[in-house]
């Protein structure tokens, strides 16, 4: 079985990565919905959806960039911009703003955003419901840095981030990493591989290694929070 032709509404969405051959890419389908139950029922089998445009495609890369929370890079600027506490770090007090600052962030590379209105309201509503969570970091009062992601298990998701100040974005990731370890989290999902995840400490596992990890820790204790 290839690439699936998805077709809105259909339960359940995806079958088992282990019943597929995505491409090289990682492309596993194309269409589909972006309803939270779709959403949940794609990272639940380690896959994604790349943009929220029709026909939406989901991917599931091979290899997969993980980093363990206790696995971060810590560079010397950070710790001292983490133990200096001008900057105030927060959780979840502006999700849906951390979304559209990420959105309205320009990409080397890449025209516009994939994170496009009904994106936002689908990961809004996982907000609400408690499963997409957001990391802020604020300076005399303005939101200069932050990221999102989902949290299923003892798995974080991470989708996207982004800075107007500099190092702001790693002092977020480092305030998640702390937390998530302290919660008994096992994983942050970085999705692609790139030099600049390698620099901070995510590193490559294969698509099969990550669904195993990615059944396990949805097992796990890990929990938002905590509990």
């Amino acid at each position: 079985m290839g690439v699936l032709l998805l077709r809105p509404g259909r339960r359940p969405m995806f079958p088992p990565l282990d019943q597929l051959r995505p491409g090289d890419n990682g492309l596993v389908g194309l269409g589909g919905d972006l309803r939270p139950e779709t959403v949940i029922e794609a990272y639940s089998k380690g896959i994604f959806p790349w943009d929220g445009r029709q026909p939406i495609p989901w991917y599931s890369p091979d290899p997969r960039m993980v980093l363990p929370p206790s696995k971060l890079k810590v560079s010397r600027s950070l710790g001292k911009l983490a133990r200096q506490g001008h900057l105030r770090v927060t959780l979840d007090t502006a999700f849906t703003q951390v979304m559209q600052c990420c959105a309205a962030t320009p990409r080397p590379g890449q025209p516009g955003t994939w994170i496009t209105p009904s994106m936002i309201a689908t990961y809004t509503a996982l907000h609400e419901r408690g499963i997409a969570h957001s990391v802020e970091v604020w300076e005399a009062g303005a939101l200069v840095g932050g990221l999102y992601g989902l949290a299923m298990g003892a798995t974080f998701f991470g989708e996207s981030m982004f800075h107007t100040r500099r190092d702001a974005s790693k002092l977020a990731l480092l305030h998640l990493c702390r937390r998530l370890e302290g919660w008994g989290f096992e994983l942050i999902d970085c999705q692609q591989e790139t030099p600049h995840l390698a620099s901070l400490g995510a590193a490559p596992i294969s698509r099969a290694q990550f669904t195993a990890r990615l059944r396990a820790s949805l097992a796990g204790p890990g929990r938002w929070g905590g509990c």
